[in-house]
This record gives C-alpha cells, structure tokens and sequence, in this order.
C-alpha cells in the first residue's frame, strides 16, 4: 500500500480528518527525518512505512485529548508528538524542547521546511526552562517516571492546565509514587497497525498541597 494511502487510513482510523496538504506536510516531514537520519541517527526506525506508523499515527493519537492554546513537548527528540500535532492542530502553538543539540538543529530545519509558524523549537534542560506565560497542555513521551514527569513539568502549566505523559503499559507501578494533589486519568490509546500498549497518563492538580 503506498505510503499516502496508509496515512490515509490510518487517520480514518484515528476519526482524523486531514487536508491534502496536511498529509503532504507529514510525509514529508517522514521523508526529511528519513534522511538526517542517515547522518545524525535521529531514530531507530529507518522503514518508511514503521514510521507512518510509529511517528506520525502513533503522535496523532492524541491529538483528541489537548486543548488550550500553548503547548510544551518535553523532550521532542527529532519533533515527536510535536510536528505532527502541530501540523494537524495549526492554530495552537506549540513549543519543542529538548536538550540535544542535533536533534533541536533538525527540528528547526524541519519547521523551516515545512512552513510551520506555529511551532518554535528550543535546545534547553527541562529543569531549567522557563516560560512566564505558561502552557495548557505539557506533553511528554515516557522520557522518565510519571513523579519524575509530574517534577519537571507541573511548575509550566497556566491554571487549569495538564500534563500528558505517553506511556507504553499502563503505568500501575507509578501511580503510588506521584504526590498527594495530582488527579490522575488514564486512557486506553489505540494507535492503527501497532499492537503493542499505548496509554496516555493525564495529570491535574488538584489544588491540595504536595
């Protein structure tokens, strides 16, 4: 099946409905990670058709659950969830961090490349990033424990905002390790074509002290 056609589907399947130009936007974004990464090994999967997949179903599938205007992606790597989010969901604006150089250096050739003004990418430490406006939505791609997650993130969010933390299993263990004051809700994601677990750990605070 031509990779279009997959992509195609594959966002029925989501209950995604994406222009012509939006899908032209995310297979080629594919195809500019598909060769940086002959040089600057971004990623593990070189098949294109596993990275329709594993990037661009796998990030989309939780495009249903942000809201807001302002969106942090913790850890990006080479732009995931991120680019293809925000190329999805254009009126939100979306800031990428991460603390590898190379990875950043793509990010932003990606966000040249594609024309995507709604996208600012930012080489920093978690730890040690600020952002006075803060953000609705926080995501984060399992890069640690959901305490750990809920350590670095919760301090960005405006009022009312969330942290979304993907995590393959559902993250049983974790849960008890988070602090008092964080309300928790776990979704079942479903991401076509991977059988593998995919949830999505949603933490709120709760206004209790921690």
């Amino acid at each position: 099946m031509p990779l279009n056609a997959m992509l195609e589907r594959g966002l029925s399947e989501l209950g995604s409905t994406a222009g012509c130009g939006q899908r032209e936007r995310l297979l080629q974004f594919l195809e500019l990670l598909r060769r940086w990464n002959r040089v600057y090994s971004l990623t593990a999967i070189e098949d294109p058709r596993e990275g329709v997949r594993l990037h661009l179903l796998d990030s989309l599938s939780i495009a249903s659950f942000l809201y807001g205007e302002r969106v942090l992606d913790v850890g990006t790597g080479p732009g995931l969830p991120g680019i293809p989010l925000a190329i999805m969901q254009p009126d939100r604006r979306f800031v990428l961090l991460d603390c590898n150089a190379k990875k950043i250096r793509f990010v932003r050739q990606a966000v040249i490349e594609l024309g995507l003004v709604n996208v600012v990418p930012v080489q920093a430490r978690v730890e040690s990033f600020t952002d006075p406006a803060g953000f609705d939505c926080v995501l984060a791609r399992a890069y640690a424990s959901l305490a750990e997650i809920w350590a670095d993130a919760s301090r960005l969010l405006k009022t009312g905002g969330s942290v979304l933390a993907l995590k393959g299993r559902r993250p049983e263990t974790e849960l008890g390790d988070l602090p008092a004051g964080v309300a928790v809700g776990i979704h079942r994601l479903r991401v076509p074509g991977v059988d593998a677990e995919r949830h999505l750990a949603e933490l709120r605070p709760t206004g209790q002290d921690s």
